[in-house]
């Protein structure tokens, strides 16, 4: 090979290294760059369900401080849902989770149109009230799944029922996310011929002491407590009331019975 040979070849292999530079370089940002996912939430950081969500999130490659950043704000009560996503939207993170309540998909809502958010609806149906009409084609920047616990409410009065056929009556424990759930059990439990208290509880650290002393003396055999971030993040203080009333317990999640209940 020539001298002008050898100068043409470094010429043209400078070039293709030049122009592909660019795309190198992308690349490697692309490849630093940290995915971003945030989410507003009634139980703490340290629950069974977001310690699954880091450690599947690990599974995928995504290790929480390396390579995504969860950023967690603590929703003490309802109305924190709605200033939480306000926080979290002017982040801009890459993905909103908006699990359990419905409060939770109604102020990532109201907070951006536009941030996808993944939704994991526990404590409403998202089709009545017409948030999505297809979970294979969800509308707008909502996608995600859907737990249904208003009909799972029904099956769990079948099971009390079929457990202790001879109780009197129950009584069962609910609040403002899981009133949709009350509804659901008092239909069925009124088609099975179960005698059935329901005790609303607000503001929380609920009180649920005082909640049993408003129950007639019948009813007070068996507590079934819904499904809502508050009732989940007490489910050892609901577990050890239940045992120190000796009072028969019926759950939602196998967590509950880990606690220290007695279905699920």
């Amino acid at each position: 090979m020539t001298a002008k040979m050898r100068r043409r070849a470094f010429i043209t292999l400078l070039g293709g290294a030049a122009a592909a530079w660019p795309l190198t370089a992308r690349a490697q940002q692309a490849a630093k760059k940290m995915l971003r996912v945030g989410t507003v939430s009634g139980t703490q950081k340290l629950s069974p369900q977001w310690i699954a969500f880091l450690r599947r999130m690990a599974e995928l490659g995504y290790q929480e401080g390396k390579t995504f950043t969860f950023d967690f704000v603590p929703a003490a009560r309802e109305e924190d849902y709605e200033t939480g996503y306000r926080t979290l939207a002017a982040r801009e993170p890459d993905i909103v989770l908006a699990t359990g309540v419905e409060i939770a998909l109604k102020s990532a809502l109201a907070a951006t149109r536009t941030l996808p958010i993944v939704m994991i609806a526990i404590d409403y149906d998202p089709f009545a009230r017409g948030y999505v009409t297809s979970l294979a084609r969800p509308s707008g920047n909502i996608t995600g799944v859907f737990f249904q616990q208003i009909e799972l409410a029904a099956k769990r009065i079948e099971l009390v029922k079929e457990t202790f056929p001879d109780l009197p009556g129950a009584t069962m424990f609910w609040d403002g996310p899981s009133a949709d759930q009350w509804q659901g059990a008092q239909n069925a439990a009124a088609t099975l011929g179960l005698r059935l208290s329901g005790v609303e509880l607000r503001e929380p650290p609920y009180d649920y002491e005082r909640a049993l002393r408003e129950v007639l003396p019948d009813y007070r055999g068996m507590v079934i407590v819904a499904t809502s971030a508050f009732f989940f993040r007490d489910r050892e203080r609901i577990a050890d009331f239940a045992l120190r009333h000796r009072i028969a317990s019926m759950f939602v999640f196998r967590e509950w019975v880990e606690a220290g209940g007695v279905l699920s």
